[in-house]
């Protein structure tokens, strides 16, 4: 059991000299959420949980930015992908004048086709 423990406690430090060394070798622009500092503090004052969260959280993926990570939706990165960009303001009258003329209809008729209880 000590032997587990021993090779444990060295895992757990090699663990947390490489996420210090990882987290001070990084650019300040790949530090997500906090300053590059806080982060060295987070790591080196709570070793493994410090450390997971820096591979977690804290860390960008390679070649991104902390800017780049935002979400973006889609119809910001692709305009095609507006719906008002697809169809023009001539069509868009035309269908809801259909609309409008088929829920007329449907008034007309009454309420027929309402479904509920029947008698």
């Amino acid at each position: 059991m000590a032997r587990f423990l021993v090779i444990g406690g060295f895992l757990a430090a090699v663990f947390w000299v490489f996420s210090i060394v990882d987290c001070i070798v990084q650019p300040a622009s790949r530090h997500r959420g906090v300053p590059k500092g806080v982060w060295i503090a987070i790591v080196a004052v709570f070793p493994v949980i410090g450390g997971l969260l820096w591979f977690t959280i804290g860390r960008t993926r390679r070649g991104r930015t902390a800017d780049q990570e935002r979400y973006l939706p889609l119809d910001d990165v692709d305009p095609a992908a507006r719906p008002a960009d697809r169809i023009s303001a001539a069509e868009q009258e035309r269908l809801i004048r259909e609309l409008q003329e088929e829920l007329s209809r449907f008034d007309d008729r009454g309420d027929t086709d309402t479904p509920g209880p029947r008698p």
